[in-house]
């Protein structure tokens, strides 16, 4: 299992059954208010060919399994339409098998707000690419209204955190407004030296200095988005999304 964690508010959700595969993890939760039963399957998807069909009939077996309303989330590693990548490369058979999928469990893939790219890479951020999202079932979408996935700043990966913003659940007693989120994150060691040149008046200068970089990250993930960044606006992007990792753990640890 490569690069997939699922967490839950057990306040919120209850598990009940659970499934790990080669590249996913998949559980069966039951909403605590209004007793709303669904499975969301959390993927890495890796780029070979025959490890990406291996993939889609691993989703295919939890369908079998489990006939509830269905969420999907991941890094699939793959994209849709040419459109989906910055070099618009022609259709190719992965593209073709991804659709398909999509096409045979009739799954929606709801529009992306906030950009057109989940990952940047290559020299200087050349390489862009839809690789990240959100799918599910047409009877999951009809208990949860207004589901959107939104593309949020990237403080340490080269991919995007992307979130499912749910409106609510119909018929229920009060509206679920948590959401299953998809968030790609770096493990940080805690410093613990720092905590010597810190005490409780600093932190107010810590979440300042926190909520300045998170400005400027968006700043240069907007920029970004457009075009390549020069090696001096690297830096200054790499700089930000230190000083915002710094300020995070030493916000979380005093």
């Amino acid at each position: 299992m490569l690069g997939v964690l699922v967490m839950w508010d057990k306040r919120v959700l209850e598990g009940l059954e659970f499934e790990v595969g080669s590249f996913s993890i998949s559980c069966r939760f039951r909403n605590c208010e209004e007793g709303f039963v669904w499975v969301f399957s959390g993927l890495y998807g890796l780029s070979k060919g025959r490890e990406r069909r291996e993939l889609w009939e691993e989703l295919a077996a939890i369908k079998g399994l489990w006939n509830d309303p269905w969420c999907i989330a991941g890094d699939f590693n793959v994209v849709r339409f040419p459109a989906e990548t910055s070099n618009g490369r022609q259709m190719s058979t992965a593209m073709r098998e991804f659709s398909s999928f999509i096409e045979e469990f009739e799954l929606v893939d709801p529009p992306l707000r906030g950009g057109a790219f989940t990952w940047i890479g290559g020299e200087g951020g050349a390489l862009k690419a839809r690789l990240d999202r959100f799918l599910f079932s047409g009877d999951w979408e009809e208990r949860v209204t207004g589901a959107i996935q939104c593309l949020l700043t990237r403080p340490v990966s080269d991919h995007c955190p992307i979130l499912l913003d749910c409106g609510g659940v119909r018929k229920g007693k009060s509206p679920f407004r948590g959401s299953p989120s998809f968030v790609i994150a770096k493990k940080l060691q805690a410093l613990k030296h720092d905590l010597k040149l810190w005490n409780k008046e600093s932190l107010d200068d810590v979440s300042v200095k926190k909520n300045a970089a998170w400005e400027k990250l968006k700043y240069w993930d907007n920029l970004e988005s457009l075009g390549s960044l020069s090696e001096e606006d690297r830096r200054s992007q790499g700089a930000a999304r230190d000083e915002f990792n710094h300020c995070a753990i030493l916000e979380e640890i005093s």
